[in-house]
């Protein structure tokens, strides 16, 4: 690693890489990241040739989103008080245990959809202690200008395995079934462990104790003093409600029902997206832009609304990927835009309860969307729904433009 950190140090977005603990962690992240790609296509297409319903992978989502969702909170102020690398090792062992459980459950053929269910949940409870600690972990392996790349690069890891990882297990799940997929996540989360563990951050400036209820609070009261950061999470509880959740539930039913396909083109779909992520995480990094952050978003975010559209109601399969990875460059370009003004507006002592709260906010509605668009899908097809959401959620992108703040944030 010594040596590819040296060998590309004039690159812009390797520079965080001349850390060696953004190294480890960037390492571990990438497995982790690759196993959870893989297993959200076991998980798609398992639940729903399960019961042949998209309303009960509908419902196995929204258990796993409300997992999260009721300890994301708790995970960002306990990661502001105290240690954030501990707290990432705990989650780590704790999927390891339960994915593990789900594969050794699923291979003995006693998998039930109520099963599924409850470890999917369970589950989302370990992850919602992970990601504020990810967050607030960063700027303590990584100086400040190379937050830019940080980000960059571990949203490059992200969107490689949004690339290989649903292929993979596409490939896998056809061959060898669902039971290998999930244990190979599970693996997954051990070899997270293994790099989390080896890494040496910084200690961070740490919060004052005054109780978690009062420390959650004090994070609600500065997000609501930020415009920018409340709008747009506002905001964006709506779009993800209204266009994530229809995507994530009824495109094993869209390329089923309408292309006439297999897991196989499911799977092609995501690594189609992954691979726009990785172009569009790499061109934020090269050009790191430092001026009307907010505005270029947000446009991003509209045009991520319109290729929803046009991969909903294409004819075509071809041109359905086509839009997907189109899709991925805005999406890796606008993720890595705004988790750097994140590190870098934020105080390091509210920081990983910025993050908690950005993702309860974003998605504290999804678990309505989730189960909205299983419910739907026996009366309207899978792409009309998809596009309708997308329409609604380019509305709401282009109403926040409205706010002055969000036009002149840098």
């Amino acid at each position: 690693m010594e040596a590819i950190a040296t060998g590309f140090s004039n690159a812009r977005f390797l520079q965080a890489f001349r850390s060696r603990d953004f190294r480890l962690l960037w390492t571990g992240q990438a497995i982790s990241l690759l196993g959870d790609m893989a297993f959200l296509v076991a998980l798609g297409w398992r639940t729903f040739t399960l019961t042949g319903s998209a309303r009960s992978l509908g419902i196995v989502l929204t258990l796993q989103g409300v997992g999260l969702l009721s300890t994301v909170l708790l995970g960002g102020a306990l990661a502001d008080r105290y240690d954030r690398r501990s707290l990432m090792l705990v989650s780590d062992a704790a999927r390891f245990v339960l994915i593990g459980a789900l594969a050794v459950v699923d291979g003995s053929g006693h998998l039930t959809i109520e099963i599924l269910g409850g470890l999917a949940f369970a589950e989302g409870l370990a992850t919602g202690f992970f990601t504020p600690a990810l967050g607030g972990l960063i700027p303590l392996v990584v100086e400040q200008p190379g937050l830019g790349s940080a980000n960059a690069l571990i949203g490059m890891a992200r969107q490689a395995s949004l690339l290989i990882g649903p292929t993979a297990a596409g490939l896998i799940y056809g061959f060898a079934g669902s039971t290998v997929v999930f244990g190979f996540n599970s693996v997954s989360y051990l070899a997270s462990f293994a790099f989390v563990l080896a890494t040496r951050p910084r200690v961070a400036e740490r919060a004052e104790s005054v109780g978690t209820l009062r420390e959650i609070w004090a994070g609600i009261r500065y997000v609501a003093g930020v415009p920018w950061l409340w709008v747009t999470i506002t905001l964006f509880a709506f779009v993800l409600m209204f266009q994530w959740a229809p995507i994530q539930v009824l495109t094993p039913k869209l390329v089923r029902d309408h292309f006439d396909l297999s897991v196989r083109a499911y799977g092609v779909i995501f690594s189609m997206l992954g691979a726009g992520m990785i172009v569009g995480a790499l061109t934020f990094a090269q050009t790191n832009p430092r001026r009307r952050r907010g505005l270029i978003s947000y446009l991003i975010w509209m045009l991520n609304s319109l290729l929803i559209i046009v991969f909903a109601l294409s004819p075509w399969y071809s041109l359905a990927l086509v839009a997907s990875f189109c899709r991925g460059i805005c999406i890796g370009f606008g993720v890595a835009v705004w988790e750097t003004m994140l590190m870098e507006l934020v105080p390091e002592k509210m920081l990983s309860r910025v993050v908690s709260l950005d993702w309860f906010g974003a998605f504290g509605l999804t678990p309505f969307g989730l189960l909205a668009a299983g419910a739907v899908s026996h009366y309207f097809a899978a792409g009309s729904i998809i596009a309708g959401g997308a329409v609604l959620s380019m509305c709401l992108v282009a109403a926040g433009l409205l706010s002055r703040e969000i036009r002149e944030i840098d």
